[in-house]
């Protein structure tokens, strides 16, 4: 293991302790997030780091996340509201070389049900000034230890929004079974499995070019011995049956 691995581990496991403080809830990930100012250097090493601000799932009042509730504890600090955290920022040249990394256990979500302001959306907003005079201040960098899952909303879309905006963002592995053991301690784990169970069995989800594909194939040898066979037997009843009211009818004249 590398410096940089061995230091992103670090953070992904602060991250996971701040997410187990969050209540268990069948409706949301307890998820923790770490907000940090890096030196820019090759290594991408963490010796001289500066935490900022963490946060996890439903720290502050309502359906917060925890990447929601890192910034917004960072602009409280700094005297703003949250919808203007990207003023909190440092400028390019304040950070004299630094970067702004963002370490978060799970993907941030692209999509809210809630309606609320999805997270990924927040993050790109920390690159906004209220008075555009420079659209690059803000989150530089997401590391996540698991993708989202599709429990709530479907396929995430959290990284190709990061992508588009020009964020860039990393998936480092090696604590995912523990991350969405603590992400996922309120879900009813019973639903889950029948609900897999139901998807894996519909057949509904077979589509009409698959059935005419599968009509095409050749029918089971053994299949098309046994239809010969019953066949040939309902052909010999007949036969048995026609030479019987023969007979009856000679026996009467």
């Amino acid at each position: 293991m590398t410096s940089s691995e061995s230091s992103h581990l670090k953070y992904l496991r602060e991250c996971l302790k701040l997410a187990s403080k969050s209540p268990p809830r069948p409706t949301n990930f307890r998820v923790g997030a770490i907000l940090i100012l890096r030196p820019d250097t090759p290594d991408d090493t963490s010796s001289d780091d500066k935490i900022l601000s963490t946060g996890y799932t439903m720290e502050l009042p309502g359906n917060t996340h925890a990447e929601q509730c890192c910034l917004s504890n960072y602009a409280a600090t700094h005297g703003v509201y949250e919808e203007q955290v990207a003023d909190a920022f440092p400028s390019q040249g304040e950070r004299k070389g630094r970067k702004i990394l963002l370490y978060v256990t799970m993907e941030p979500c692209g999509i809210r049900l809630s309606g609320n302001t999805p997270c990924v959306h927040r993050i790109i907003q920390t690159r906004k000034r209220n008075d555009d005079s420079n659209n690059n201040n803000g989150i530089d960098k997401v590391y996540f230890g698991v993708k989202e899952p599709g429990t709530f909303v479907g396929e995430s879309q959290g990284c190709k929004m990061l992508t588009e905006a020009g964020i860039e963002w990393e998936f480092v592995g090696g604590l995912e079974n523990e991350i969405l053991a603590v992400a996922t301690a309120g879900h009813d784990k019973g639903n889950q499995k029948q609900e897999a169970e139901e998807r894996g069995s519909n057949i509904e989800a077979i589509s009409q070019e698959e059935r005419e594909r599968q009509a095409q194939l050749p029918k089971n040898p053994k299949k098309r011995m046994m239809d010969a066979g019953v066949s040939r037997g309902a052909a010999r009843v007949s036969q048995l049956i026609n030479s019987t009211l023969r007979r009856d009818c000679s026996s009467r004249k």
